[in-house]
């Protein structure tokens, strides 16, 4: 008769493999997983821009956009400047 400790062993090991399968054939599932299709023109999009006026420096932070790369907005009547986001 094995020992108590093998038996836990081989249990753990087999439920080990299960998660990691399930896990594995998730992520193989999620990556062959086509894209949603773009939402239709005009319609709002999350964006994280940052746009800073090179003349008074006031900064502007958009998250929505009609389009995944925006024009840059007007300021002192010159076009902002963008700034590269520091923590994203």
């Amino acid at each position: 008769m094995p020992a108590f400790s093998t038996i836990m062993w081989v249990l753990g090991a087999v439920v080990l493999f299960f998660v990691l399968w399930f896990v594995g054939t998730g992520m193989l599932r999620s990556m062959t997983t086509p894209l949603p299709p773009p939402p239709p023109e005009g319609e709002l999009r999350k964006v994280n821009v940052r746009y800073r006026c090179s003349i008074c420096g006031s900064e502007v932070r958009m998250t929505l956009a009609t389009d995944e790369d925006p024009p840059p907005p007007r300021h002192c009547g010159d076009e902002m400047d963008m700034v590269a986001p520091l923590y994203d």
